[in-house]
């Protein structure tokens, strides 16, 4: 059973930094792509950053140039720094995993921007 768990996240003020990170049981170098998606509340959830096994890497438009992903084979985990954000980046962020076909989501982690 392939399981994604997400930690960090938080409560931060608007121009502050945020790390999440994702680990993967069974090791995250198996998966073609993961992606970190997030969803505020009353909106669809939307993909914010996707790093492939080769190191390609596409943003979200809205988070270009303030938040930036990186995987890391050997220790299993996939991070998300955060920079400079919004209250607009306020949401719940999804660590996604694609591996064989199959899709695997984490349980989610609070993200909160606010003065």
């Amino acid at each position: 059973q392939v399981q994604l768990v997400e930690s960090g996240g938080g409560s931060v003020q608007p121009g502050g930094f945020l790390q999440v990170s994702c680990t993967a049981s069974g090791g995250i170098v198996g998966f073609e792509v993961t992606s970190w998606y997030r969803q505020a509340p009353g909106k669809q959830r939307e993909l914010v950053a996707s790093i492939k096994y080769d190191g390609d890497t596409i943003y979200a438009d809205s988070v270009k140039g303030r938040f930036t992903i990186s995987r890391d084979n050997v220790q299993n985990t996939m991070t998300l720094q955060m920079n400079n954000l919004k209250p607009e980046d306020t949401a719940i962020y999804y660590c996604n995993g694609w591996r064989g076909g199959i899709s695997h989501w984490g349980q989610g982690t609070q993200v909160t921007v606010s003065s």
